[in-house]
C-alpha cells in the first residue's frame, strides 16, 4: 500500500513539474494578413515555444491537442469549420475568400487531460484582409472566451506603433498582463489600460507574438477529473514589414 502511495506522489510531482513547461508553449496561427478574392489562402497552426523558435513536431503534440477546432468567420459573419491536415511541424488548412472585407480565423481547444489540478484552454486568432476593411474588422468577430485583436495588422511596419486589444468574455480585458515577443526572442510584458489595450513600437521587421494568459479559479470536473482552475491563453501573430 505504501509503495502505491509513493508512486502516486512521484507521478503527481512530475505532472506539476511538467505543467510550467506546457505553459511556456503555445498554439498559434500563422497566415498572410492579406488575401485575394477567389484565390486559395493558406493557414498554418503551430505548437511550441515561439521565443526560442522551438517548434514541436505535429506527431508529438501532447494529449488530444491535435483535435483543435478552426473556424472561419467571413465579413458577413458566416461561420465555416475548416479542416486541416498534419504536416511535419504544423497543421495546415485552406480557404478561398468569396467576399471582400476582413475574415477572422479562430482556433480553440480545451485539452482533454487535467494537469495537476488545472485545465488547459488554448485560443488563437488571425485576420485576413481581402480588398478592403469595410466589413468584418472588429474584435468581437472572434467569439472565443479570451482573445486578441489588431485592427491594422495588415499594415504593421517597423518603427510604427501597434495597438492591441485584449478581450475576455467579449468585453475589454482591463488591467491584464500581455506579453509581446519579438522575432529575435526579446520579450516585454505590458498591462492593458481601461479600454483593454496595449501598444508597442516594433524595432525590427519579422514575426511578433502577442500572448494573453488568464487563470480562472474554478473548481469542478473535466472529463471525470477534478480541477481547481482553468488556464486560458490567447495568441495573435503579427507580421511586421
Amino acid at each position: 500500500m505504501k509503495s502505491i502511495t509513493i508512486k502516486k506522489a512521484i507521478l503527481l510531482f512530475f505532472l506539476l513539474m511538467a505543467t510550467p513547461s506546457l505553459f511556456a508553449h503555445a498554439l498559434w496561427i500563422e497566415t498572410n494578413s492579406t488575401g485575394i478574392k477567389g484565390k486559395s489562402h493558406e493557414i498554418s497552426i503551430y505548437f511550441g515555444e515561439f521565443s526560442d523558435n522551438d517548434i514541436t513536431k505535429s506527431e508529438k503534440w501532447f494529449s488530444d491537442l491535435k483535435d483543435f477546432t478552426l473556424v472561419l468567420i467571413s465579413p458577413s459573419k458566416k461561420e465555416t469549420k475548416l479542416t486541416t491536415k498534419a504536416l511535419e511541424n504544423k497543421y495546415q488548412g485552406f480557404f478561398t475568400p468569396d467576399e471582400e472585407g476582413v475574415y477572422t480565423v479562430v482556433m480553440h481547444h480545451k485539452v482533454k487531460d487535467v494537469y495537476g489540478t488545472m485545465v488547459l484552454d488554448y485560443n488563437s486568432s488571425a485576420t485576413v484582409v481581402v480588398a478592403n476593411k469595410k466589413s468584418g474588422n472588429y474584435a468581437t468577430a472572434n467569439n472565443n472566451v479570451i482573445g486578441l485583436f489588431i485592427e491594422n495588422a495588415d499594415i504593421a511596419k517597423k518603427d510604427v506603433k501597434i495597438n492591441v486589444s485584449a478581450l475576455y468574455q467579449g468585453t475589454p480585458a482591463k488591467s491584464q498582463k500581455l506579453k509581446v515577443i519579438a522575432p529575435n526572442g526579446w520579450e516585454k510584458e505590458l498591462w492593458t489600460n481601461d479600454k483593454g489595450e496595449i501598444s508597442f513600437t516594433p524595432l525590427w521587421s519579422g514575426s511578433y507574438m502577442v500572448e494573453f494568459a488568464y487563470t480562472e479559479k474554478l473548481s469542478g470536473e473535466h472529463n471525470g477529473k477534478k480541477h481547481d482552475e482553468i488556464w486560458k491563453m490567447a495568441t495573435h501573430l503579427i507580421i511586421v514589414k
